[in-house]
């Protein structure tokens, strides 16, 4: 027996054998209590913490203003679930700091509670806080708008003077705290805004000399603000600019749009206006008579219901038909010569529209004499010339001379 608890391998045997029977006998004890945790619910108490708890003042409000006091408290329950969750769920309990028997001055005073079942414990973070009681004062002031965003106005909307209602409110706070007072402003938001605003239920702002908020009572604590929104306008003459020549053979007849036009702005800036002109029109790239959609050269600060107008370019354009034939009418046509012109043909120039002249051909312009009253010898006679309405023929000569032969 000594032998063998002298071998090594036997104690290492041994040792293995204890820590495998002490691991179980820890697993099997935690998994027990955990059973019995389990099969006990509700006798263990749990903690659920309320971070926003309102905290009431006890002061006599008439006299006194207190400062310091904050608005929210966290506020952590221990006890049973089944007490516990019905409280944190409707907050039917009260924390409050009392200052009723507390003068002027500065105090550190102990936040409390009331309302709470016994079998709960209540812990409140701060536990205690420092406030300062003063003498309560009151003070009107007139309320002022802010305009917010002005800039982002809609180009050619304008702001008119805000109305508020009531013009005046009463901030009650300390006498030290009212002395600090150096505005109070309600804030209007305008961007975009193209429709007035009417009666708009707006909070008020209390501020220092710093721009620093402060914490008072203000009463009401909101007025109503109405601001209008105008967009003032005027009609001034439009003048129709051009540069460069038309193509060649292509003549300007007419050039017209809107005689006035109407422009909206800022009315000093319109007091400045007397014309609108369009940009300018390159005529070398205007090539047959249309409505062209011209862009307008608007003023910095000035717009119109549209950016563009319709101009009327009407072109004339004239072309010559070269060698056009000469008819002979009348009883002696088969017995006359041409002596001048010694041919029977004759150049023609055409005057009219782009759109007739360019769907003229030479087939459509005829040209005669009539030598049917003539006797024998030379004569000049009239050259007539006939074609499509609406186009002026220009002859090379407008008369013939001929010979009548007997």
């Amino acid at each position: 027996m000594d032998k063998l608890f002298q071998s090594k391998w036997f104690i290492r045997i041994i040792s293995l054998v204890f820590a495998v029977s002490l691991y179980l006998f820890v697993t099997v004890e935690t998994d027990t209590t955990k059973n019995e945790s389990r099969l006990l619910p509700g006798d263990s108490n749990e903690v659920q913490v309320i971070e926003d708890m309102p905290l009431d003042i006890r002061i006599d409000a008439d006299q006194y203003v207190v400062s310091g006091v904050p608005e929210h408290v966290k506020v952590s329950l221990e006890g049973k679930p089944s007490v516990l969750t019905p409280i944190v769920r409707q907050k039917n309990f009260t924390v409050f700091v009392d200052l009723q028997e507390l003068g002027e001055g500065e105090h550190t005073v102990e936040i409390e509670y009331e309302n709470m079942p016994d079998d709960l414990t209540a812990y409140i973070e701060p536990k205690t806080i420092d406030v300062v009681i003063e003498k309560r004062a009151s003070k009107d002031f007139a309320v002022s708008v802010d305009l917010l965003n002005i800039d982002s106005l809609p180009l050619g909307y304008e702001i008119g003077e805000p109305e508020v209602s009531p013009g005046y409110v009463t901030i009650i706070s300390s006498e030290t705290i009212i002395e600090q007072i150096a505005m109070v402003k309600i804030f209007v938001d305008v961007t975009d805004l193209k429709e007035s605003i009417r009666n708009r239920e707006v909070p008020v702002s209390v501020y220092d000399i710093q721009g620093n908020e402060l914490n008072v009572l203000v009463e009401p604590a909101s007025v109503t603000v109405s601001v209008p929104v105008e967009r003032p306008s005027k009609k001034v003459p439009l003048t129709i600019k051009t540069k460069g020549d038309l193509p060649d053979g292509l003549k300007l007849e007419k050039l017209e749009a809107e005689q006035e036009i109407e422009i909206f702005g800022k009315r000093e800036i319109l007091n400045e206006i007397t014309e609108v002109s369009t940009i300018e029109i390159d005529m070398a790239d205007i090539d047959k008579t249309d409505t062209y959609e011209v862009e307008l050269d608007l003023p910095e600060g000035v717009v119109a219901n549209n950016e563009s107008i319709d101009v009327i370019i009407e072109l004339s354009e004239s072309k010559v038909f070269k060698k056009v034939p000469i008819d002979k009418k009348g009883d002696n046509a088969d017995n006359v010569t041409f002596v001048n012109p010694a041919e029977a043909i004759v150049d023609i120039t055409a005057n009219g529209s782009d759109e007739l002249i360019k769907s003229l051909k030479k087939e459509d312009i005829t040209t005669s004499i009539d030598v049917g009253a003539l006797d024998g010898g030379e004569h000049k006679v009239e050259l007539n010339v006939n074609g499509p309405e609406n186009i002026k023929f220009e002859p090379e000569f407008n008369t013939v001379t001929v010979r009548i032969e007997d």
